[in-house]
């Protein structure tokens, strides 16, 4: 489940490499709407978090950042000399890497072994003048660099920042990773994290491990919601696609000076079928004070639209959906139609999100999600109230890749089990 299966080098020596993430419920033997539905169930909560935070960034009263946290897929990967391995969420809401350590004053159950850093002959602690300790919004010093990182669901972790050595892949051919700065956490609250042994933040502050290892680059490839193939998150010169160009599109990634380690995203409209959703350019633009703006999210389910313009998308597709729409609220999903039960196939209308220069045409298995065991085919999307977020779910088979130096997004059909 490692998969580093390719190292390469980049011009610059840096080597580009591979990590394989496992969905959260893999092996849980579910449905795919069962699969969806846990994980919207989760995503609801990630939402509020998300939502209040954008809220909290536009007033001037709260002094600490909160962070997004949880997440659906977990990476493994190893830390320490010898290396130790374990598994950690991976989260592009967020930056801080850490894992659980001993001496824990207040630990959660873990699969594998608490890191012991007494164990490891690469481990330092970070210095409080220290420019990752800086870094940190709330941190103290007394035995070096400590720190307290909230997460929006009241989670919590606090401990000592440090340096160690993380690896990544499995002998031969692993890539060890050295002086990256973690926080070595001894007192780790809530109910967030018990998916892995900690959190590896992938969002744009200068602690996520991206921005650590400085190659400027990364992208995920998710595979489908029920694919048992595991999903790929690739680094350095790996990060880059080698399609053509003409298959690439590309859209400016936004900074929000508030919560800047959100990857923005500039989303101008909607097409359902051949309708131009009558929604105004201003529904999903980020405002003067922070507020609202849409997310690209790997660890949010399916895409949460604001109000006004899920509602739009919503009477589009009654519209245009050739079939009587399902009241039972069975689902939990906001839009669902009764499947004929002599079908196998149903005529969808195509979907379409405009963002600034990038026209992203979604394949149908991305939006719409059947069940034939209780007849029904909904839409694979909800309504938010102020941020928007594109979800993964409208993310998988294609390999979204962020660049950080170009401060760009792009988005490339790729069949993500084949990679």
């Amino acid at each position: 489940m490692f998969d580093v299966e390719e190292i390469s080098r980049s011009s610059d020596g840096t080597k580009g490499f591979r990590v394989g993430l496992t969905h959260v419920d893999s092996g849980g033997n579910f449905t795919k709407l069962e699969l969806l539905q846990r994980g919207m169930k989760r995503g609801k909560y990630r939402l509020q978090r998300l939502t209040a935070m954008s809220k909290a960034a536009a007033d001037d009263d709260i002094q600490t950042p909160i962070h997004a946290g949880n997440g659906e897929f977990l990476m493994k990967l190893a830390i320490g000399t010898p290396p130790k391995p374990f598994s950690a969420i991976m989260d592009t809401g967020s930056d801080l890497v850490w894992t659980q350590c001993k001496p824990c004053d207040q630990c959660f159950d873990q699969a594998t072994p608490i890191f012991d850093p007494k164990q490891s002959s690469s481990f330092s602690k970070l210095s409080c003048s220290s420019d990752l300790c800086k870094a940190l919004s709330a941190s103290t010093c007394s035995s070096g660099c400590e720190y307290l990182y909230a997460y929006g669901d009241y989670s919590t972790t606090q401990g000592v920042m440090a340096t160690e050595t993380f690896t990544f892949g499995d002998s031969p051919g692993d890539v060890a990773v050295p002086h990256i700065g973690f926080g070595c956490g001894e007192d780790n609250q809530g109910s967030g994290f018990t998916q892995g042994a900690g959190l590896v933040g992938l969002g744009r502050g200068p602690l996520s491990l991206v921005s650590q290892i400085g190659s400027g680059k990364f992208s995920y490839c998710m595979t489908s919601v029920d694919d048992t193939k595991t999903s790929s998150l690739l680094f350095g010169s790996l990060a880059s696609s080698k399609k053509k160009s003409g298959e690439i599109i590309s859209t400016p990634l936004i900074k929000n000076p508030s919560q800047p380690s959100f990857y923005y995203l500039s989303l101008e409209g909607i097409t359902v079928g051949e309708t131009l959703l009558p929604i105004s350019k201003s529904t999903f633009a980020l405002a003067g004070d922070g507020s609202g703006g849409l997310i690209i999210d790997s660890g949010t389910t399916i895409t949460y639209l604001e109000e006004s313009g899920f509602d739009a998308l919503k009477k589009e597709f009654v519209s245009q959906m050739d079939l009587p729409v399902d009241t039972s609220d069975s689902t939990g999903l906001d839009l669902c139609f009764t499947l004929p039960s002599d079908t196998s196939e149903v005529e969808v209308p195509k979907l379409v999100f405009h963002f600034k220069g990038a026209d992203l045409n979604l394949p149908g298995e991305n939006y719409m999600i059947a069940d034939s065991g209780i007849g029904v085919i909904c839409l694979a999307m909800g309504a938010s109230s102020g941020m928007s977020i594109f979800g993964n779910m409208q993310q998988q088979n294609m390999m979204v890749l962020h660049d950080l130096e170009k401060e760009m997004l792009s988005f490339v059909p790729t069949q993500c089990d084949k990679l």
